[in-house]
């Protein structure tokens, strides 16, 4: 299994990017294990590859970072989980959409263990909460909230950027962007479903629930 960090400290999107690099290149040749690095950032925006610049409605509002993971835009912050996956996928099967699903399972998994009821949604990103304590949406579906963010980047099969789950970051912040480009829904964390947590319960159930989802 993958050794795992925990930053107690914000780490700027620069460094953890650089830090990132290069891990996956000593995975790569051989001279480190996997990791598993759990953090915070300051209040930041990013832009993965498939950014559009009009769904960056605020640009003025927080520093925004080219990312080159796939994606859109979206927001890191204090009070979010930021858990960033270094796996090598030569070992664990070379198949992206199995370990996008895989990271997906993760998500859902740890939020179960706080009776949190994680979905995926067929052409939208990243994990979701259904919201019936909020009117439906004008089309008249049942209203969702975003709770989690994913996105990835490979080199030579080895994994980097990760998932991000929101725990009590200031959800005003999503207001400069349009997250991931989809509009018409809301964004939530634990907290606002009214689960006050900690990081650290938070980091327990992500470790339990990924030992059961990339178990060897």
């Amino acid at each position: 299994m993958p050794e795992w960090q925990i930053s107690d400290q914000l780490v700027s999107y620069p460094d953890a990017l650089a830090a990132m690099e290069r891990r996956v290149q000593d995975i790569v040749s051989g001279q480190a294990d996997e990791l598993v690095w759990l953090l915070e950032h300051p209040p930041l925006y990013t832009a993965g590859t498939s950014a559009k610049p009009e769904d960056l409605t605020d640009p003025d509002r927080f520093e925004v970072f080219q990312s080159r993971r796939g994606g859109e835009y979206t927001y890191h912050g204090p009070g979010q989980r930021v858990a960033y996956a270094m796996l090598d996928l030569n070992r664990r099967g070379r198949d992206v959409r199995r370990y996008v699903w895989h990271l997906e399972d993760w998500v859902i998994r740890t939020l179960a263990a706080f009776n949190v009821t994680g979905e995926r949604r067929e052409g939208r990103v990243g994990v979701w909460v259904a919201r019936p304590d909020k009117p439906p949406l004008p089309d008249g579906s049942p209203a969702e909230d975003k709770i989690a963010a994913i996105g990835v980047r490979i080199r030579k099969w080895i994994t980097f950027h990760g998932v991000s789950i929101n725990l009590e970051p200031d959800l005003s912040h999503y207001d400069g962007i349009i997250p991931c480009g989809i509009e018409g829904y809301g964004v939530t964390s634990l907290v606002d479903l009214g689960l006050p947590m900690t990081l650290s319960d938070l980091d327990i159930a992500l470790k339990e629930a990924f030992d059961a989802t990339f178990e060897p």
